[in-house]
């Protein structure tokens, strides 16, 4: 083997540890609020009993989208913290927060042990989550960009996602686990706080492997590091660049919750199939997602971000109606099956140049902060909601198809965000080459 055949293959080894470093905190964030809504069904009767089952499920369901709203805010202070101090530092610091969100989740006794206090403790556990999530998925996106090689950005930030599909099929296989070990009484009355429990035990081995990361060299070259102040305001002054990011990522936030968090309770609920279906159903999705994922991002490195962006938001506003009235109308294992894989396609072949391409077009000074401002308010606003809407549009218009049409509106987001975002850029690109000429 030649020199430069063994100095490739040691780059790719060092470039494939970096990734899972990164990527194993971003696992536990995307496991626990899968685990959330897997079970939303049971936490319902745990902490939110009452006599209509379809009220107990929506406040379950708002408390899930409740920690979403958390994540502007931490967007904010975390992600200020991670452009100031550091990738590294401010990924410890989330990591920790998460493992305190979910113990209170495990631990916390049921409505009729504490009364009252015990749904406000879980919403405070998610709060908690939603904070340290606000900055995760936006540091480990700009940790993976600014360490990938030249022509390969796409391929290397679609593990940011493909990272959380592996906890969809972890999340999956255990309670597929859980449903066959345990009967139905025993997952509602207890079991469904073990996924909980095993997400706790994992975090020292996720703190030891995040711990070996090291600075990216694009923060370290960087020889001025702004304070908080100059942080908040350069993104003032990129507002409208980070409301259209915004835009963009509502359709991936909206499709992937739809797909993973909702899914189990969908087919429960509405399709009436057995848990151990829906289980299936999502475990096939995470897989179809873990395939598309990375080979879209390769392609996107290829054929350019645009293309993808506005080809997949096209594809998604004139099928998703359909697929879902087409299931709707037999709803059997085979199709509920067919039409979630169909969605995954769209969903991974859009996030698969998204994620890269909102990364990229971030100022470098406020990048953290800006992409995870504009993920979390996309989140806040939308993708976190989305088991919550589409139950509610179901109820109010009695049709079982209706989250075709939440999902239609996302797409309709993604590809204004779109168009709209590559000319702020270019604004944003021209604004600081005039500076530039000035101070030369």
């Amino acid at each position: 083997m030649s020199a430069s055949d063994l100095s490739s293959a040691a780059s790719h080894t060092r470039g494939a540890k970096a990734i899972f470093r990164v990527t194993s905190g971003n696992f536990l964030e995307m496991y626990d609020f899968m685990v959330f809504g897997y079970y939303a069904t049971a936490i319902a009767g745990t902490f939110f009993p009452g006599g209509d089952p379809w009220s107990s499920l929506m406040l379950t369901l708002m408390t899930f989208g409740a920690g979403f709203l958390m994540r502007p805010l931490g967007a904010m202070v975390l992600g200020a913290y991670i452009d100031r101090h550091g990738r590294r530092k401010g990924l410890l610091l989330t990591l920790g927060l998460m493992a305190i969100g979910t113990l209170t989740i495990a631990l916390t006794p049921g409505y009729h042990t504490l009364g009252s206090l015990a749904p406000v403790i879980i919403l405070a556990g998610r709060l908690l989550q939603g904070f340290s999530a606000g900055v995760e998925l936006g540091g480990v996106s700009v940790y993976l960009s600014e360490i990938a090689p030249k022509g390969r950005k796409g391929f290397y930030v679609s593990w940011q996602s493909g990272s959380q599909q592996i906890a969809v099929i972890f999340a999956a296989v255990l309670g597929l686990l859980l449903n066959q070990w345990l009967d139905k009484g025993q997952v509602t009355d207890w079991g469904w706080r073990i996924p909980f429990v095993v997400g706790c035990l994992i975090v020292p081995f996720l703190f030891y492997i995040r711990r070996m990361l090291e600075e990216t060299e694009s923060f370290v070259r960087r020889k001025h590091h702004p304070e908080v102040r100059d942080i908040l305001r350069s993104v003032a002054s990129n507002w409208a660049l980070i409301l259209a990011g915004m835009l963009m990522v509502v359709t991936t936030t909206v499709m992937f919750y739809m797909i993973t968090a909702f899914t189990p309770t969908f087919g429960k609920t509405v399709l009436m199939m057995s848990d151990r279906q829906s289980f299936m159903v999502t475990l096939f999705i995470g897989l179809s997602n873990l395939i598309w994922l990375p080979v879209m991002g390769a392609l996107s490195d290829r054929l350019g971000r645009r293309p993808l962006l506005i080809v997949f938001t096209l594809l998604t506003m004139c099928t998703a109606w359909p697929v879902l009235k087409w299931l709707v109308a037999e709803p059997t294992f085979s199709h509920l099956l067919e039409a979630e894989l169909w969605l995954s396609f769209l969903y991974a072949s859009y996030n698969g140049a998204m994620v890269v391409y909102l990364a990229e077009i971030m100022p470098p000074e406020v990048r953290a902060t800006g992409f995870s401002l504009a993920y979390s308010l996309a989140t806040a606003l939308f993708g976190g909601f989305t088991p919550a809407i589409s139950s509610y549009l179901i109820h109010a218009f009695g049709d079982k198809a209706m989250p075709g049409a939440w999902l239609t509106f996302a797409a309709c987001c993604g590809l204004i965000g779109t168009l709209c975002i590559g000319y702020l850029a270019r604004r944003y690109q021209q604004k600081q080459t005039a500076v530039t000429l000035q101070g030369v």
